[in-house]
């Protein structure tokens, strides 16, 4: 029962609600949120603590109010920011979880009331989309790139075509944002300051991307997910673990090719949680970072688990295409890995230090 469930919820207001729970081994904790349609009422939150591990069960939730800034409020604040909106201080609450979907109904305390049924995430899936049907090989692959509008798209590269655009923290069974803000980042940053030249002020949006930035390049789990400006370091990146044991006559690595118009057609949210679902480009400035600029990096930042499904979306509302996939047989690595060392794209360059220069010489002298 842990993941995320993102829908639409209905009662005295109308709008999108998002669960998220995490495992905490007896039971499940994680958070509610209730974002209007109508801006006159504003953003909600509540914590959830399930009372243990049933699909189903009845809970009270203090629900609170989010401000623009993407702080949770204490009810006093609405007084002076929505002063004719009423908030119940309490709401008694039904879940029911089954395979595919949350039925959640709630009450609260001053008459208020609603309902959602929230489809699940698909996330662990394999990816619906399809792959680009001109182009089956490395030498197509690269015939199709070196024609591509300069700057205009982003790659990532993954091992398989079957794994679904993910960030590697919900792809580790995380979901609940706010704990790994709260938790996982204040640990880490009182425990990597003192590796770093630079002490990172987190309360300064652009250090605290930077932060992120870092650890993601050093692979902790973060929400964010890294792309390049260039389809052969993304190339790269789809092939360099695939030792010869993963490699088969069917398999086959994935190259997503991202339109940067994503970044002009939908709002950019630099908030992580709580804020709405979202997608969003982020450019971090690259303090104590050496790998990003060899990367040609660009990341996006999201709270969402299924990526595709929520682009799927837009793309069917503004009638466009943001996503194109490449799938190549992973029996060309090795053609691939050589071809992309005599452009200078190796672990030596993409890593900068003693561990991509071991790896760019194990790479040359052993046979993977």
């Amino acid at each position: 029962m842990k993941g995320q469930w993102l829908g639409n919820y209905q009662g005295s207001d109308d709008g999108t609600a998002v669960v998220e729970l995490d495992d905490m081994g007896s039971h499940y904790e994680g958070a509610a949120f209730a974002y209007p349609k109508d801006p006159k009422y504003p953003p909600l939150f509540a914590a959830v603590r399930t009372p243990d591990k049933s699909d189903s069960f009845r809970a009270t939730l203090r629900p609170l109010p989010i401000g623009p800034d993407g702080l949770v409020k204490p009810l006093t604040w609405l007084t002076e920011y929505y002063p004719e909106i009423t908030l119940g201080s309490d709401l008694e609450t039904e879940w029911h979880f089954s395979s595919d979907k949350l039925r959640l109904t709630w009450k609260s305390n001053i008459g208020t009331s609603g309902h959602a049924e929230i489809p699940a995430s698909q996330a662990s899936l394999p990816s619906t989309y399809l792959p680009e049907p001109e182009i089956t090989n490395w030498d197509q692959f690269r015939e199709f790139a070196v024609k591509l509008e300069p700057n205009r798209f982003i790659f990532r590269g993954q091992e398989s075509n079957s794994w679904r655009l993910r960030t590697h923290f919900h792809r580790s069974g995380r979901y609940h944002l706010m704990r790994f803000m709260n938790e996982d980042i204040s640990t880490l940053h009182a425990n990597l300051s003192s590796l770093t030249d630079h002490i990172f002020n987190l309360n300064d949006p652009l250090q605290n991307a930077a932060f992120y930035s870092l650890i993601q390049h050093h692979g902790y789990p973060t929400p964010l997910l890294d792309w390049s400006f260039s389809p052969f370091i993304g190339a790269f990146f789809a092939y360099r673990n695939l030792l010869a044991g993963r490699r088969t006559e069917n398999s086959k690595v994935r190259i997503f090719i991202l339109d940067t118009a994503w970044n002009r057609d939908l709002t950019r949210v630099q908030l992580i949680s709580p804020a709405p679902p979202h997608f969003s480009f982020v450019n971090p400035i690259a303090i104590n970072n050496t790998r990003m600029v060899p990367q040609q990096a660009m990341s996006t930042v999201t709270n969402i688990d299924d990526i595709e499904t929520y682009i799927r979306h837009w793309e069917q509302r503004n009638s466009t295409n943001y996503l194109r996939v490449v799938d190549l047989p992973s029996l060309d690595r090795p053609q691939v890995m050589q071809e992309l060392a005599l452009m200078g794209i190796t672990a030596g360059s993409m890593f900068p230090g003693l561990d991509g220069a071991c790896e760019q010489l194990k790479e040359r002298y052993f046979n993977r």
